[in-house]
């Protein structure tokens, strides 16, 4: 049941590069960045409206600021995957999936360091001109938070 609950944003055309190895002004990787991580924040919360039941308990959308947040005891897990005709090495994958991630933690009103979401992320072969990336979110059943405090409706934290 909880492999069936899953959020998945496929966006079309968004090139992923290597952010890395690019040798370009740093103004305009600023810009790149900020635009993806807008782009894709803004996508990912237009999709949390399809919520499916299991993940209806670890998201819910604030009554104080109407922003989508985490529930303090729900573990996500969240997979990141880049579609382009190449590949690109571990480290620069994740260094060009950096604004992508940045922007699905904007969705999730939270820090993209924040232990309750697990990141991982993969890559797929695409044709020539195919530039992608998919984003699955999905509740991670097997992981159990113990922090001691609870969400009420109102997103306040308090005691268990």
């Amino acid at each position: 049941m909880w492999e069936e609950s899953v959020i998945r944003v496929d966006i079309q055309g968004l090139r992923v590069v290597s952010t890395m190895n690019e040798r370009e002004h740093w103004r305009k990787r600023a810009k790149r960045s900020r635009e993806q991580r807008r782009f894709v924040a803004m996508l990912a919360c237009g999709r949390f409206g399809d919520l499916q039941p299991p993940l209806r308990g670890y998201i819910y959308r604030s009554q104080v600021d109407r922003r989508w947040k985490l529930m303090s005891d729900a573990s996500l897990s969240v997979t990141l995957t880049r579609i382009a005709p190449r590949a690109l090495d571990g480290d620069n994958l994740a260094a060009g999936l950096k604004a992508v991630r940045d922007g699905v933690a904007d969705a999730l009103g939270v820090n993209d360091a924040d232990p309750r979401v697990t990141w991982a992320y993969a890559q797929e072969r695409g044709k020539p001109r195919e530039y992608a990336v998919r984003i699955e979110i999905r509740a991670d059943a097997s992981r159990t938070q113990s922090d001691g405090v609870n969400a009420d409706v109102n997103g306040e934290r308090s005691p268990r």
